[in-house]
């Protein structure tokens, strides 16, 4: 079994995972928009460019996600996409990415449980863990 976190997006999903595929060293393996679903007659036209699936893969990992075609998209609460890397400086660089444009919750720096911790909601709405170092739990 995998688990697999899929994120909602209400109308910028392409963007957010063009700049995660980016800054999280990824591959889009699928994208797929709703103007290519077999029901587009059914779908408004304002929302034929979004994305109806995507799918990024990130080492061993993937993550997915879609923009809502129904309007009623909520940001994101409750929950954080946690990235467990060994490397500090590659945990530093991931969660510098994410943060940028975004807001901190709390710096990326050691913890009792962790060499570097930090939390991070993207500019995106995504909210962020990043875990890194040897006594990372």
């Amino acid at each position: 079994m995998q688990l697999i976190t899929y994120l909602g997006f209400g109308g910028d999903c392409e963007e957010a995972f063009r700049y995660y595929e980016k800054h999280l060293g990824g591959k889009i393996e699928a994208l797929f928009r709703y103007s290519e679903a077999p029901n587009v007659a059914e779908i408004p036209a304002d929302k034929h460019k979004q994305i109806m699936h995507v799918r990024l893969a990130i080492g061993d990992a993937v993550l997915m996600g879609g923009d809502n075609p129904h309007g009623n998209f909520a940001k994101p609460h409750g929950f954080s996409v946690n990235i467990q890397v060994d490397d500090v400086k590659e945990g530093e660089r991931m969660f510098n990415a994410l943060a940028d444009g975004g807001t901190v919750m709390m710096p990326y720096a050691q913890t009792f449980w962790a060499e570097r911790f930090g939390m991070c909601i993207d500019r995106f709405g995504t909210p962020w863990m990043v875990n890194a170092g040897a006594e990372s739990a």
